[in-house]
Parts: C-alpha cells; sequence; structure tokens
C-alpha cells in the first residue's frame, strides 16, 4: 500500500512538499551549481580532445608532405640531376678536378 501511496503522490505532485526545497534551497543551489560546472568541464574537455585528434591529423599530413618535398629536393640536388640540368640548358659548366686553393699575398 506505501508503493501505491508514492506513486500517486508522484502522479500528483506531491512526492517532495514545497517546504522541504525553502528548508533546503542553499544545498540545491549548490548542488545544481555542481552539475552545470561538472557539464561545462566535459563539454570543453571533449572539444578540446577533438581539436587536439584534428591537429594531430593536419599534423601527420602535413609532415608527410614534408617528407615528399625534402626528398625531390635532395632529388634534384644529387650531382648526376644537376649534370643533366647543365647539359639541357646547354651550359658549359664542369667539375672541378683540382680543389680550392688559396693565393697567398
Amino acid at each position: 500500500m506505501s508503493d501505491g501511496n508514492i506513486l500517486n503522490r508522484l502522479i500528483e505532485g506531491r512526492l517532495v512538499s514545497a517546504t522541504f526545497f525553502v528548508r533546503h534551497w542553499l544545498q540545491i543551489f549548490v548542488l545544481l551549481a555542481m552539475v552545470l560546472v561538472y557539464i561545462t568541464n566535459r563539454y570543453s574537455c571533449q572539444r578540446s580532445m577533438e581539436e587536439i585528434r584534428m591537429l594531430q591529423n593536419r599534423l601527420d599530413i602535413v609532415q608527410t608532405e614534408s617528407y615528399r618535398v625534402r626528398g625531390e629536393y635532395m632529388g634534384r640536388i644529387r650531382e648526376s640531376q644537376m649534370r643533366r640540368t647543365l647539359d639541357s640548358l646547354g651550359l658549359d659548366l664542369a667539375i672541378q678536378s683540382r680543389p680550392p686553393y688559396h693565393v697567398e699575398k
């Protein structure tokens, strides 16, 4: 019979009386403030984690592009490639057979 009484009070909206809220308004206010702070903190953490994931993906893409460009650059400055480029341009430049030397005064 007490279960039916609780159910009837819940349906009628009399489960918690107004005097309960008047007596415990400070505790209820603190509890609601804590819940709101918890929700806000969780939301900001989730947004930060998503931003970290997005930036990590972007960093991976940029690093891959950097490796590709570096490989292309290293291929272009290779001595054999430089010779082919000079030959295709028709310049009469050659590699010195002697190392450079200093002229003394």
